[in-house]
């Protein structure tokens, strides 16, 4: 049986990675052209950067299931914010024209976003499957 210890020695580290990859993101998108990085690294990157950020929070939120249930779950989010974008109201609209709105629901469709979410959803297993699982003490 897991204990809330074990529970939190995955799930502290991972909302630690969550919020490093956050700070990597952020910085992706706001210097990364200026630092001569392409346009598309900043996009799709971002992207995965976004899709790591969404396994990692899975993975603090729900410790106990496994990096797989975790990497299927996060790839339906992504999926389901991805599909979103092809949903138009004024409010929705208004809201995806903020900063916020823009990084977190994005404004429009793309099937290369997927391609970029299960990129980013991959790096988020293997951190997940190498530095997440630690031993017990």
């Amino acid at each position: 049986m897991t204990t809330g210890l074990s529970r939190r020695r995955r799930a502290a580290p991972a909302l630690v990675a969550a919020l490093t990859v956050i700070a990597l993101g952020l910085a992706l998108r706001f210097y990364g052209l200026s630092l001569g990085l392409s346009a598309f690294i900043v996009k799709y990157g971002g992207s995965a950067l976004w899709a790591t950020m969404v396994y990692m929070l899975l993975v603090a939120l729900l410790p106990l299931l496994s990096w797989r249930r975790i990497g299927g779950l996060a790839l339906a989010v992504a999926v389901a914010v991805e599909a979103s974008r092809l949903i138009h109201t004024p409010w929705l609209d208004s809201f995806r024209l903020t900063l916020a709105g823009a990084l977190l629901l994005g404004r429009i469709f793309s099937l290369w976003n997927i391609v970029a979410y299960a990129v980013g959803i991959l790096v988020g297993m293997a951190i997940d499957r190498i530095a997440l699982r630690l031993p017990p003490k």
